[in-house]
């Protein structure tokens, strides 16, 4: 499994999580140069994910439909 394919796979909360310990790593500033390179564009790959993630999820809850209070049904979103 590549890594685009492992970000793909993972959840909203997990790909948060990766994100959190690159940006821990990066902070540090104790990452050699050639390795910061590679943790910040897994970094930027991570949000990408956690944006289409959240993408996903608002589009999700749009198609919900209330009427008088309740909801009346839905529709699924491809890939969720």
């Amino acid at each position: 499994m590549t890594t685009d394919e492992s970000i793909a796979a993972m959840s909203f909360e997990e790909a948060m999580a990766a994100l959190e310990q690159v940006v821990g790593a990066l902070e540090k500033g104790e990452v050699p140069l050639a390795q910061s390179i590679a943790l910040y564009q897994r970094g930027a790959d991570l949000r990408a994910h956690c944006a289409a993630r959240l993408r996903e999820a608002e589009e999700k809850v749009e198609l919900i439909r209330v009427a008088e209070g309740r909801a009346v049904g839905t529709s699924p979103v491809e890939g969720m």
